[in-house]
């Protein structure tokens, strides 16, 4: 239970020492992009989000990006590890063409979601911007 408090608090510590104005970032929702079917293609309607979570990692230069790629159960566990991380990398490509520095990206695919949800909620990538 300990570890589970410190894994907590740590994004709001790393913020509050590196972030110049951590309230903006803590709390933050992750910044999510939808897939078609067995597509690693962004859709029009990615082109805000991936706006959005770009601006605010161009605004807290010193801060971390996390991408984060998902996909369904359908298709077996290896073929969707690869497809996860062509989404996440077809994002992290995207936020990199809006200005924010590769090198602060931390990208990974993530593989079919270890529990039931919906096709459409698991053909996803998050961006988290300012997480260590």
């Amino acid at each position: 239970m300990r570890r589970r408090a410190l894994a907590l608090t740590l994004p709001v510590a790393f913020l509050a020492a590196c972030a110049s104005d951590p309230a903006e970032l803590v709390g933050q929702p992750p910044r999510v992009v939808f897939f078609e079917g067995e597509s690693a293609e962004l859709g029009e309607a990615a082109t805000a989000v991936l706006a959005n979570a770009a601006r605010l990692a161009r605004r807290h230069p010193e801060v971390p990006v996390q991408v984060r790629g998902y996909a369904g159960p359908a298709g077996g566990v290896a073929h969707n590890q690869v497809l996860s991380a062509q989404r996440a990398e077809a994002v992290a490509a995207a936020l990199v063409a809006r200005g924010v520095p590769r090198g602060r990206i931390n990208v990974s695919g993530r593989g079919p979601v270890p529990f039931e949800m919906s096709s459409i909620e698991s053909r996803r990538v998050e961006v988290l911007v300012g997480y260590p």
